[in-house]
């Protein structure tokens, strides 16, 4: 049974947060209908909505293109966990594309430390290191649609490089990545090997960092 979306307004009512990613390459910007309501409109390639405050329970998610209502490219279900926040991932290459829920758990952090993980969404990319400038391994042979867990770091300025695993090839080179302390940051690879578009870093702030039930 599928619960209808309910948006609240205020934070201490909140039972779930989700936020939509578009990381599907080569694909048109979306419209995004949980339940038939319109929940992301005009959502292109790279960009991620606000969050959303919803009810928990398991939603029928459509993904039309942009200004269309027939012949959705995904046509889904979501199940949304109370108290959870996650980012629901467009992925794939059309026409085999699909959602990822991507969970941002609230955990325990150190004082003044920065906590990172890593998510594969490259769909032709092979597995990949993520590594620091100075060639340390922060997360090792990451598959696709993986999603690792959260490491911490000081904060500061970053430059991280994405590698195949068992090479010494740099194939993403991201320099000036900065990192505050407190905070939550998943590294989204998105993008295609070889091909338009190419591979990409992206590093927004998780909703764990601030978001309260």
């Amino acid at each position: 049974m599928y619960h209808e979306p309910y948006y609240l307004n205020t934070d201490n009512e909140a039972k779930a947060y989700i936020r939509i990613l578009h990381a599907a390459p080569q694909a048109p910007a979306v419209d995004v209908y949980a339940n038939n309501n319109l929940i992301a409109q005009n959502l292109s390639y790279r960009n991620f909505t606000d969050y959303i405050s919803v009810m928990p329970g398991r939603y029928n998610i459509k993904v039309y293109p942009a200004g269309k209502k027939r012949n959705p490219v995904i046509d889904t279900s979501v199940n949304i966990i109370e108290n959870t926040i996650s980012t629901v991932a467009a992925i794939g290459q059309s026409p085999n594309l699909s959602l990822l829920p991507i969970e941002e758990p609230r955990i325990p952090i150190r004082p003044n430390r920065a906590y990172v993980r890593a998510a594969h969404l490259s769909p032709n990319a092979p597995s990949v290191n993520v590594t620091q400038e100075n060639n340390v391994i922060l997360f090792r042979d990451v598959g696709y649609k993986e999603v690792t867990d959260y490491i911490s770091l000081r904060p500061g300025t970053y430059t991280f490089e994405v590698k195949p695993t068992g090479s010494d090839q740099t194939v993403l080179y991201v320099p000036n990545a900065r990192l505050t302390g407190n905070r939550f940051y998943t590294l989204y690879i998105i993008g295609l090997v070889g091909e338009t578009p190419p591979l990409q870093m992206l590093i927004p702030l998780d909703g764990n960092s601030y978001l309260r039930f």
